[in-house]
């Protein structure tokens, strides 16, 4: 009897922290969302040096705080710090792409290539960690990628360069989690977001150096002109909003590492895919922008085969643990 009670504690236990964790996921993909809508509202005035300079300089006081509540500031204090500044560097460069094709392209169209990275994963593992991957999974991923291919529409006249921005975004996020993956998880989450809003920050200024002045600005396209534009001194409410992308980045970090850290990441991970909710919404919302029927079949190609690659890795992690 005692026995069958600890069962169902542990039982209600596992299912509060199964709710928090989805509940925390779903939370921080609704803010992160919220970061995309203000760079895309922003891409036609301002540049992008600046607002992620802007966005880096806020988020510092917030990752300081999480700092502080996941155990204090000698958290910092890590041998691998080189890492993760390797790491937010690729970071950068990959957050860069996806925000230059904000600029150019709806916002579903970037969500939906940049869920790309899944599979990406998928696939780096076995290359750079040597895990095993089934027949099944493979199959998934191929399906995925001809779900970007559909959404890229290479050859047609629809095709726009830009689009490829969001796939290599997605390539190089991929990279930097597989280096988190081999990196075992040793230190925080917090010290590692840190180092990667420094390394954010010292791109950001170094595009500044490049562009700032405005040589080398452009008009000719959306996405180039969001690079090369020169600094200009925004509004009080452009700034607001700049500055809102720095708070975001740090609330989105703590509701998403705090889904991964209070529920399996099987449980979680499929609801990373609410961002395409978002996507389509807040594109059709505010700028006036619908997928079309291809796009909703590559949008549809991609969320099922990525969804399926989770399945199989849940099923194989499942018969791996049974006795």
């Amino acid at each position: 009897m005692v026995t069958q009670t600890r069962e169902r504690m542990l039982a209600t236990n596992r299912l509060n922290r199964s709710l928090l964790g989805v509940l925390s996921l779903i939370a921080g993909v609704t803010v992160f969302s919220l970061q995309d809508l203000v760079l895309k509202f922003i891409s036609g005035e301002y540049p992008l040096h600046e607002a992620m300079t802007v966005r880096s300089l806020v988020a510092i006081p917030c990752l300081l705080l999480l700092l502080k509540f996941e155990g204090g500031i000698r958290l910092l204090s890590t041998p691998r710090w080189k890492i993760h500044l390797g790491r937010g560097a690729i970071m950068f460069f990959a957050y860069t792409f996806y925000y230059l094709a904000l600029a150019a392209l709806p916002i579903a169209t970037c969500t939906a290539i940049w869920f790309a990275a899944p599979l990406f994963i998928t696939a780096l593992s076995v290359v750079v960690l040597k895990e095993q991957v089934g027949w099944r999974r493979w199959l998934g991923i191929v399906a995925g990628l001809l779900g970007v291919l559909i959404m890229l529409r290479p050859g047609s006249s629809l095709f726009a360069w830009a689009s490829l921005l969001p796939l290599c975004a997605a390539l190089g996020y991929s990279i930097s989690m597989t280096i988190a993956r081999k990196t075992g998880g040793v230190d925080a989450a917090s010290a590692m977001a840190f180092y990667a809003n420094l390394a954010f920050c010292a791109g950001a200024l170094v595009l500044t150096a490049i562009f700032g002045s405005g040589a080398f600005a452009t008009s000719g396209d959306a996405s180039l002109g969001f690079l090369t534009r020169s600094w200009v001194w925004p509004t009080a409410f452009d700034l607001g909003l700049m500055m809102s992308t720095g708070v975001v980045a740090g609330l989105g970090i703590t509701l998403l590492t705090n889904a991964y850290k209070v529920a399996r990441g099987s449980v979680v991970a499929p609801f990373e895919y609410t961002a395409m909710v978002w996507g389509v919404l807040n594109g059709w919302l505010f700028f006036g922008d619908w997928p079309d029927a291809t796009a909703w079949l590559g949008i549809a190609i991609i969320i099922g085969s990525g969804l399926y690659v989770l399945y199989r890795d849940k099923v194989r992690s499942a018969s791996t643990s049974s006795p």
